[in-house]
């Protein structure tokens, strides 16, 4: 076995002790000279030297080198769950990670790692969106995707669910980071897309296998989805959000922030809007992050009305009473002076022909 093999499995060691964050792991390596010395040369005395440890810390490490053996066997059955261990060792840690100040130490992976020399746009945005907000998340995805752009996200539901479904629909990688262990879908429903994203993409967290999620992972784990990246969109976030902790890490790490712009009076944009007012750039196309990463849109896009040649005038008039932000059917019958059954078939016909959209109990807005 090669010396970097070894070491590996130390590493793997102190990145399953709980107590123990990466910057420590760093700083043991560093004061120790190898984290192979860190397990034959643990003394009180020495973990004193290590920059900023706590006594608690230090208590656990102290404890931990009884765990070495269990924690080998764990190490050696992460081939037969086909998830690999990838640290700052590797020739193929991700780059981009090693910028940040608090880079991992180790990343548990199922599936592919984004590719080095592409870029790479993390889409981040609120967990209960509108059906408004899941279909721009889509599609700039999608568009993003089409133009060699890794989607990096966090598989949680609403908007990130969305970007990885827009990369998936251009036949393209897409990429989530965790917080919990890669061999638990989180949330349960993203099940589908977990899978899919394991062929076609890949699955990556800083946690062991098997840890549940838990609400202190997912501050930890934005750091690892904003540095994965070259810039971060935010699609919708409310005035305090997951994802505006994700755009300040961004800012932090150096990347660019995009938001998209929204309504003053809808609180999902509330977030968004701050982000605009405080400096980030405004997103109202794929092609403003094209832009910015050096790129060329190929496919132009804009938030605009279909086509609606070729519609009936019955249809078109309905239309004309809709929304991107879903309307009740009683209101849409109420202004458009339709029974509820007549504006139910032409909506049936309308959503049939890819032009309306229909959410849960009878609201109806326009398609993008």
């Amino acid at each position: 076995m090669s010396g970097l093999e070894w070491e590996k499995r130390y590493l793997h060691w102190l990145c399953r002790n709980p107590q123990i964050g990466a910057v420590t792991i760093r700083r043991l390596g560093e004061v120790f000279g190898s984290y192979e010395n860190v397990y034959y040369n643990i003394e009180e005395s020495r973990l004193r030297q290590v920059k900023g440890i706590r006594r608690a810390q230090v208590e656990a490490l102290l404890g931990w080198k009884e765990h070495f053996a269990q924690e080998e066997e764990r190490y050696r059955e992460l081939e037969e769950k086909k998830i690999r261990f990838v640290t700052p060792l590797d020739s193929d840690y991700p780059e981009k990670l090693r910028q940040i100040d608090d880079y991992p130490m180790g990343l548990f992976v199922r599936g592919q790692l984004p590719p080095a020399k592409r870029p790479a746009v993390a889409v981040v945005g609120a967990r209960g969106s509108s059906v408004y907000g899941e279909q721009l998340a889509e599609k700039f995805a999608e568009i993003l995707a089409s133009e060699e752009v890794s989607v990096i996200s966090g598989l949680a539901a609403g908007i990130d669910a969305a970007a990885h479904r827009g990369a998936l629909r251009a036949d393209k990688p897409s990429y989530a980071v965790l917080g919990c262990g890669v061999n638990i879908c989180y949330p349960s429903q993203n099940f589908p897309l977990y899978e899919a994203m394991t062929d076609c993409g890949g699955i990556l967290s800083e946690f062991p296998p098997d840890t549940a999620p838990k609400a202190q992972h997912f501050p930890m784990r934005n750091r690892i989805i904003s540095g994965l990246s070259d810039l971060v969109l935010v699609v919708e976030a409310k005035k305090k959000s997951g994802s505006l902790i994700t755009a300040g890490l961004a800012l932090d790490q150096g990347r660019e922030v995009f938001a998209i712009p929204g309504r003053v009076t809808d609180p999902l944009s509330e977030g968004c809007n701050r982000l605009i007012q405080e400096g980030a750039h405004m997103a109202i196309s794929p092609s403003d992050i094209l832009e910015c990463l050096g790129l060329k849109c190929q496919k132009e896009f804009k938030i605009r009305e279909k086509e609606l040649n070729g519609l009936a005038k019955s249809e078109k008039l309905l239309y004309s009473f809709l929304d991107f932000k879903p309307k009740h059917l009683d209101e849409i019958a109420e202004k458009s002076g339709l029974s509820l059954s007549e504006c139910m078939g032409i909506l049936l016909e309308l959503e049939l022909g890819g032009y309306v959209y229909r959410s849960a109990n009878h609201y109806y807005g326009k398609k993008i």
